[in-house]
């Protein structure tokens, strides 16, 4: 027989059989906070992910410099995978000032142009979490004064808020997610 019949059928099969996992492949669905999914055949119900403040405290405080840990618990309440991009937060001292950040960050890195081996992103696990953690130093000046009272005292109230950017399949493909956090402490 000629090779090109043979070519053509093994070319109509492999298009067959992808049309046919993309007819009928499941569809994820993501429902709101406080929400619960009614259950449909063939629809996976994706819940979002949770964050919480797990750490703020000033582990230094000098004339020149306060150090200050901060980490965040990220928990996956789902049974696939998640991707969590980036994290990006903002720190306030809420007796300094309520809308004046102190300090802010970003943990992660999100993918821009080609994707390099080197990423900074965090693979999270069904139905698990991890604690992302940042070390922030603020660098005494002579408008601080103010401020430096406030960190010296271990009841000022925090305040942090911010983003957190994920995706529930790859880098790849699939929806960016995002949650918005605001925490006082």
């Amino acid at each position: 027989m000629n090779r090109k019949i043979f070519l053509g059928i093994a070319v109509a099969a492999l298009i067959a059989i992808l049309g046919g996992i993309l007819l009928m492949g499941s569809t994820m669905v993501i429902t709101p906070q406080g929400e619960t999914p009614a259950e449909t055949r063939g629809i996976t119900h994706v819940r979002p992910i949770q964050i919480e403040l797990a750490e703020l405290s000033i582990t230094k405080i000098s004339e020149r410099a306060a150090t200050i840990k901060i980490a965040f618990k990220i928990s996956n309440p789902n049974s696939g995978g998640v991707i969590v991009q980036t994290m990006d937060y903002q720190l306030y001292a809420t007796e300094y000032s309520n809308s004046e950040q102190i300090a802010g960050g970003e943990i992660g890195s999100r993918p821009t142009g080609m994707i390099s081996t080197g990423s900074n992103y965090y693979v999270l696990l069904g139905e698990n979490d991890i604690t992302l953690k940042e070390t922030i130093t603020l660098k005494a000046s002579q408008n601080t004064f103010e401020l430096w009272a406030i960190l010296n005292d271990s009841t000022t109230p925090w305040r942090v808020t911010g983003d957190v950017f994920y995706n529930f399949s790859s880098l790849l493909g699939g929806q960016e997610n995002e949650l918005h956090f605001d925490f006082t402490k």
